[in-house]
């Protein structure tokens, strides 16, 4: 049996993670792409050489030619600018527009049957702009969000509450940015519902924290945005895809109905994902203040999204 091929496109911080961690997991062999010269290949080396100290038989290597996406089960795509200190996701949208089109187009001629995950900011509107450019059905083409936005709240729980982030579940709907949801219903310690361990008012504190999270790290960083935990995340999706696991996880999807949105936006929701991609949408039940807030994260993700088809028109 063939091993599967997952190509990592952007070769920075984010992509140098994700290619160790795809090692270390052994999903399928691993190919970096970037427009610096060099860097995809060094990386690539730098990871091939420590492969009997994993151990692993992962087998690595870096171009700058999108004809190498050429066999790809999986592309994930973080190429794209990252933000400094003082920057929104929003900032970002004309120079990674730009990115994602080009490389939209290199992976509709080389690897049409990918799965595609996208990374680049602003998300929601870049993995939009993805599927359009692409033309692949909605379930190959997803967005990586509410992966790690879940992540962040259980991390925040679990310090609150002084466990485990691993017992910790959590739930972030809505676009990729301020305006993200947290359910505090759907929040749960070992499967104790967290309304019997935390008021509503310490959880709302945690999820403006959420929202805030990645510019808290980039105010830290000062030279650069999150990548240990967005890595993670898009790899947590890439598993699900290539192992058939049918995980419950919430991704940036294209929504047809579902939650009252129409016109194939994309925005956080929970999903089963497994081999079809994103195999089915789950709708879960919010009460009027969560109604109302995603209502509100969804108009922010339909003007950015306005701006992508204006530029596409």
């Amino acid at each position: 049996m063939a091993r599967k091929k997952i190509s990592l496109v952007g070769a920075g911080q984010i992509g140098g993670t994700m290619a160790l961690v795809l090692a270390q997991k052994q999903l399928g062999d691993v190919m970096m792409l970037d427009i610096a010269e060099g860097m995809p290949q060094g990386k690539a080396l730098d990871i091939q050489e420590g492969r009997s100290v994993i151990p692993t038989a992962t087998n690595l290597s870096g171009s700058n030619d999108y004809a190498d996406l050429a066999g790809s089960d999986v592309v994930i795509v973080t190429a794209g600018l990252p933000r400094k200190p003082g920057m929104s996701r929003d900032d970002l949208l004309d120079v990674n527009f730009g990115i994602i089109e080009k490389v939209g187009l290199a992976i509709k001629e080389h690897a049409p049957e990918a799965l595609v995950i996208v990374v680049t900011n602003p998300l929601d509107a870049m993995v939009y702009a993805m599927q359009k450019v692409t033309g692949f059905p909605a379930n190959r083409v997803v967005g990586m969000a509410g992966v790690l936005d879940s992540s962040r709240l259980a991390c925040f729980i679990a310090d609150e509450l002084g466990v485990s982030a691993e017992d910790v579940r959590a739930l972030v709907l809505g676009g990729h940015g301020d305006t993200m949801v947290s359910v505090y219903g759907a929040a749960s310690v070992a499967g104790i519902p967290l309304s019997q361990l935390m008021s509503k008012e310490k959880f709302d504190e945690l999820a403006a924290r959420t929202a805030k999270a990645g510019g808290e790290i980039v105010a830290l960083l000062k030279t650069g945005s999150a990548f240990y935990s967005p890595g993670l995340s898009a790899i947590h999706m890439a598993e699900a895809y290539l192992l058939d696991k049918k995980s419950v996880l919430t991704a940036a999807a294209q929504l047809n109905g579902e939650y009252g949105v129409e016109g194939g936006l994309y925005c956080g929701v929970p999903v089963v994902m497994g081999a079809g991609g994103i195999e089915k949408v789950i709708e879960v039940e919010l009460n009027e203040e969560e109604r109302k807030a995603f209502d509100v994260s969804v108009d922010a993700v339909k003007d950015l999204v306005s701006w992508v088809e204006n530029k596409m028109a």
